[in-house]
């Protein structure tokens, strides 16, 4: 990945990480000293991030610099499993390629979240294997639960939404592409 690519991707992640943490950009400008013009310049992409400015940010999101920017990794082909947590949720990163399909395990607390979620909708693809626990699948008008060893996948764009009706967290492998890419499982017979 080129210099160029690396800082024009650190605008549209500065301003998920906020919008993930629920913060705006005045509440950020406050803990941070940085202006909301600033910032704002920053997030959509107007001024190139200076060192100065990645470290107090770094510092406001409590994460380390290269988690801020995302800087490739050299030489190490392993990847560094950074767990974030998202609306009581625990996502673990299974893949560093930006873009394309991305690999996620996701931890669903027992009885997460706790109420009927509005369904909601986004470009993409989605397939779901349930490692263990459950998993309810609000799909349109279905409503599936899901156990150990079951699959769904479907296209993002169908309103959708996730529940953990169990007493123990639910864990999930979860692979999400593009618009139009979806995912196959290929299975050998058993051998004989």
């Amino acid at each position: 990945m080129e210099l160029d690519e690396v800082l024009q991707a650190v605008g549209p992640r500065l301003r998920a990480m906020r919008q993930e943490r629920g913060t705006t950009l005045a509440e950020l400008a406050k803990s941070t000293g940085i202006s909301v013009s600033t910032l704002s310049r920053l997030e959509s992409g107007g001024r190139k991030p200076t060192l100065e400015l990645l470290l107090l940010l770094a510092r406001a999101y409590q994460v380390q610099l290269d988690e801020l920017i995302d800087a490739p990794v050299t030489g190490d082909p392993r990847v560094h499993l950074r767990p974030q947590r998202r609306f009581g949720m625990t996502y673990i990163p299974l893949s560093r390629r930006p873009g394309g399909l991305q690999a996620f395990k996701q931890i669903y607390p027992p009885r997460w979240p706790g109420y009927e979620p509005e369904q909601q909708v986004h470009e993409g693809y989605e397939w779901l294997y349930v490692l263990s626990g459950r998993l309810r699948v609000l799909l349109g008008r279905h409503d599936v639960e899901l156990t150990a060893g079951e699959v769904a996948e479907f296209d993002t764009r169908t309103p959708h939404a996730f529940i953990n009706p169990g007493d123990e967290p639910a864990e999930v492998l979860a692979l999400f592409g593009p618009q139009g890419e979806r995912m196959h499982v290929r299975a050998r017979p058993a051998a004989k």
